[in-house]
């Protein structure tokens, strides 16, 4: 009985050790962490990134180039793309940039291929489609799936709603505002321990488990939605693609065929939740060809302005707005005001 508890322990050390590598993938040691990306420093341009990922051969530089227009080498063999052109689509009036993310697959964490610097511009992604091929779909996902997950990287999941602030002194004081099925005061004091974290508050405010607290005590996860794109959907049966369209996530399409683009892009759209606000110069209609194009989750008066311009909030005086997001069309507004998609905009100057 005891040397398998002996070894589970032993597993347990190891895993934790794996844990401690990977994040030090995504937060290197010491000072400023390694020099440039050999050709993988993108700059971030337009509204919203969106990143490629997928096994080589499953199409997913076709569904990029006929996507963008945008040509990269297309290659029959593993690891070709290994610098990033970025390709930018406009898209309701956002310009939406699309970068394959090559070699994010077995072996790219252990430094096989260009690991690391992809893995920091995967993290920036506002999205990240992962390609896969309708014939063989499950084996893959896992395994992109699993090394997303590795560098920190969390797919269609929103953060744990845990309190989490370290003290001085006190202990470790843990509340649960619900029920917990996993963890108890034990559990949380044993997994801070491991972080040499004696002295912390901790809330529980949903059903938590070890992994979410872990989570939250490393900080350094980022939460991205996540579509998965089925490609060569021309080699199946029309029940097959039936079953496909209920799977949640997911869009089937031919990259070859141009098959389905409209509602990859339409899905897209949704899952990048952005916010499109029209300008409207004093006296003149507003200008519905261009918006000022915002992240849902930034998106007042303030952050309008900070778009177009620092100088911009300093003469702000206040702003009429005509839209969704106001009761009256137009109502004047001060800098805290929250817009809605299409909303249109007058900043009145001091």
């Amino acid at each position: 009985m005891s040397s398998t508890l002996a070894k589970i322990a032993e597993i347990e050390a190891e895993m934790a050790r794996l844990a401690k590598l990977r994040r030090e993938l995504i937060t290197p040691k010491g000072g400023g962490g390694g020099g440039p990306g050999e050709g993988f420093d993108v700059a971030k341009t337009g509204d919203a990134r969106i990143g490629f990922v997928g096994f080589p051969s499953v199409g997913k530089s076709t569904l990029l180039s006929n996507l963008a227009g945008v040509y990269s080498e297309v290659a029959a063999y593993e690891f070709t793309t290994l610098t990033t052109v970025p390709g930018v689509i406009r898209y309701k009036g956002a310009k939406i940039q699309l970068l394959d993310l090559p070699g994010i697959i077995e072996g790219a964490k252990d430094g096989k291929g260009r690991g690391r610097q992809v893995i920091a511009v995967a993290r920036t992604c506002n999205l990240i489609l992962i390609v896969l091929d309708v014939l063989k779909p499950l084996g893959h996902k896992k395994i992109i799936e699993n090394e997303l997950e590795g560098f920190g990287i969390r797919l269609n999941s929103k953060p744990p709603n845990i309190g989490f602030k370290k003290k001085d002194k006190g202990g470790i004081n843990l509340t649960a505002t619900c029920p917990q099925s996993e963890l108890d005061a034990e559990t949380v004091k044993s997994i801070l321990a491991e972080y040499k974290i004696h002295n912390a508050d901790v809330t529980l405010r949903s059903d938590a488990t070890a992994d979410d607290l872990i989570d939250v005590v490393e900080g350094n996860r980022v939460y991205i939605p996540c579509i998965y794109v089925l490609n060569k959907i021309d080699q199946i049966s029309i029940e097959e693609l039936d079953i496909i369209y209920k799977v949640p996530h997911c869009v089937p399409i031919s990259a070859h065929h141009r098959w389905n683009f409209d509602d990859l892009l339409e899905k897209i759209w949704d899952y990048l939740k952005l916010v499109r606000i029209y300008t409207k110069p004093k006296g003149q209609l507003p200008d519905y060809t261009s918006p000022v194009v915002l992240p849902y989750s930034r998106t007042t008066v303030e952050d309008f302005c900070m778009k177009i311009h620092k100088n911009l909030i300093k003469e702000f005086k206040y702003a009429l707005v005509w839209g969704l997001s106001v009761k009256h069309n137009p109502q004047k507004v001060g800098k805290d005001h929250t817009l809605e998609d299409e909303d249109v905009i007058q900043i009145v100057k001091k």
